[in-house]
């Protein structure tokens, strides 16, 4: 096989890929210190970009709950960021008061996250909601335009070689090899990350075996369809087992099924203690997360647990209930743990309460002895669709009341101006 002349790279021979049990095949030597190694691989790209001249910013301040937060919070003071602990060293990933902007336009809006080790946050917005340029800054391929960012503990601008080994990144578009087979890309690759011939030849099996590319190996990957070249870049982003993996929309363009075991892999990995960054605009993932942040218009309007975000959207749990003969949810008020009663029609009522488990029987309790039967009682779980709609419209509408307010504000300030004059 030729080589390619762009990465200058070794030629990979397909039966050291083909045959995973034999003893026969290439070596290919582990990287030295020489960067331009690691610059000649595909996945390079700008997660690896070398380090910008700016001055490195200090470390922010230690998370006192280790949890995944997004909050208003201005930037660590100097007194702050010296009181740094030994818990920042589980936070992978630090965001404070970050934004960025292209010409005049604010892409991202002062975000501020924290992410613990042995997680998966999902990070989950329509098109344009400022994910993809996120996921930039944190790989180092992007320069914040304000505030701070920390990933394993190092400015990614100032990344080295031992922290980009540590990070797997799988970008939104294609930029693999076409001319090389797919078992040859996930192939060197490994040989990038240094792992030795005979690790790499078991990891990429396993890892083509993950994402149900093994059978076409062989097959150059300018020949795979648009879905299996996404599968192939997943598999080139997990094949050296990194510490935090930051997967841009992995399975974008990939049937029901296989996402599943996609899915099923990325526990596997989380529950090994690896954090994990997905971007998705599947909103039916995020059942899949341990945490979710809801991004619109570059800014987080919601970060939390996917339980606790539909509490967030709701108020509390919803009960779906339906009775026998006509009922005046209005009775209901006041009873414990009912937050709000909605009658949606003249036997059918949506009952928000504090906690489902302990309000569901008061509830039915109240219902019968107004001497109505209930036919059915149970706890109401939205989708995440419908959940992602509760929120974004809030959200827009706490915008709309911001802008009116800014506005009232302003042309009283102009017509107190014109009095004076």
């Amino acid at each position: 096989m030729a080589q390619d002349p762009r990465t200058a790279g070794p030629a990979v021979d397909d039966t050291a890929i083909a045959d995973p049990e034999g003893r026969s095949g290439p070596t290919v030597e582990a990287p030295g210190s020489d960067m331009s190694t690691l610059e000649a691989s595909p996945q390079s790209m700008q997660a690896l970009e070398p380090p910008g001249d700016e001055s490195r910013a200090p470390t922010g301040p230690a998370e006192q709950d280790r949890g995944i937060a997004a909050t208003s919070a201005n930037l660590p003071t100097d007194a702050e960021m010296a009181a740094s602990t030994l818990a920042d060293r589980d936070l992978l990933v630090v965001m404070r008061g970050v934004s960025r902007s292209f010409d005049d336009r604010r892409v991202v809006d002062h975000v501020d996250l924290t992410v613990p080790r042995g997680t998966i946050l999902g990070i989950i917005g329509p098109s344009g909601a400022g994910k993809t340029t996120t996921i930039r800054m944190l790989t180092g391929a992007l320069r914040p335009t304000e505030g701070d960012i920390r990933v394993l503990g190092v400015e990614p601008r100032r990344f080295r070689r031992k922290d980009r080994e540590r990070i797997g990144y799988m970008p939104q578009l294609f930029m693999l090899y076409e001319d090389l087979t797919a078992g040859e890309n996930v192939d060197f690759v490994a040989s990038i990350f240094g792992l030795l011939w005979r690790k790499r030849r078991r990891r990429v099996r396993e890892v083509l075996k993950v994402v149900d590319l093994w059978d076409v190996r062989k097959r150059q990957a300018g020949k795979l369809s648009g879905g299996m070249q996404r599968r192939l870049e997943l598999a080139c982003a997990l094949v050296h087992e990194p510490t935090l993996i930051i997967l841009d929309e992995p399975t974008a363009g990939i049937d029901p099924l296989l996402r599943g075991s996609i899915w099923d892999e990325l526990h596997r990995l989380r529950d090994l203690g690896q954090t994990l960054l997905v971007t998705t605009q599947h909103i039916s993932e995020a059942e899949e997360c341990d945490a979710v942040a809801l991004i619109v218009g570059g800014r987080i309007v919601a970060l939390a647990s996917p339980d606790e975000l539909r509490r967030e959207a709701t108020h509390g749990d919803l009960l779906d209930i339906e009775t026998a003969t006509m009922f005046d949810g209005a009775t209901l008020k006041g009873t414990p743990g009912v937050v709000d009663v909605r009658q949606d029609g003249p036997r059918h009522l949506r009952v928000t309460v504090d906690d489902a488990g302990t309000a569901l029987p008061v509830v039915v309790e109240a219902i019968k002895s107004s001497r109505t039967e209930v036919e059915s009682a149970r706890e109401m779980r939205l989708s995440f669709d419908e959940i992602f709609t509760i929120l974004v419209e809030r959200h827009e509408e706490t915008l709309a009341a911001e802008r009116a307010s800014d506005d009232a504000g302003n042309g009283q300030g102009r017509g107190n101006g014109s009095e004076a004059a």
